[in-house]
Order: C-alpha cells, then structure tokens, then sequence
C-alpha cells in the first residue's frame, strides 16, 4: 500500500516522540519474564481475518474512547501493532497524551508476526 505523504508526514512526527520495537523485540520482552498487554489497533473487518493469538482487540477508531476502561492502569506494558507499524504509532502518541507511560508501537506489526510464523486466530 502506499501512503500519502501527508500521512507519512503525521507518522513520522508520531514516531520522533514514541518508543517502537519490533516483532523479535516484543518476544524478547515476554522471554525476559516482562509482563506486556499485546494491543491490536486495527479495523474489526482486518482483526476478524486474523490476529495475533494473544491479542486484544482496541481499533484506531476508538481505543482512545475505550482504553480507560480496559487498562485503568496507565502504567500496564503495552505493544500496539497494526499492519505494519504506522496506525499504531499514531495511538501510541495519542495514548502518551493521555497519560500512558508504557506505551511501545510495533514496527512491522502483523505482516511481521506473520513472516515470524507466529500464531495467529481468526474472528
């Protein structure tokens, strides 16, 4: 898919202020005993054909309505993933906003956890 440049431009200043790892960094954090809520931050229609096994659901669209509700504490370790590594940049900039302190975005996201042969649910 390409970008816009004007999208791209809203990323790039997302990620100059967020934290990032990637897929091998994500399994090295849970390797090394780290407790870490793993968040898929796209559409419903992309998460209902498949996702990350583990995974909670919480759409770009209304993560930053709901997330109060499900992670209160805003310390909690978070990985947010998309497809590959731009939307979830964008909420882990919003979520920052509000206050979130532990907030890292997957560079790669699903395509990454995919090539990995990671596994995946569906629905």
């Amino acid at each position: 898919m390409t970008h816009s440049p004007e999208f791209l431009k809203l990323v790039n200043d997302a990620k100059s202020r967020i934290r990032e790892t990637d897929v091998a960094g994500y399994k090295k954090m849970l390797a090394q005993g780290e407790k870490v809520l793993l968040i898929d931050t796209r559409e419903e229609s992309e998460w209902a054909a498949g996702h990350a096994a583990e995974a909670l659901h919480l759409s770009k669209g209304i993560i930053e309505r709901d997330i109060e509700a499900k992670v209160p504490d805003k310390q909690t370790s978070m990985v947010l993933y998309c497809g590959g590594g731009f939307r979830s940049a964008l909420v882990a900039d919003n979520l920052q906003k509000m206050g979130y302190t532990n907030v890292i975005s997957m560079d790669g996201g699903v395509r990454g956890w995919r090539e990995k042969g990671y596994p995946m649910t569906k629905g």
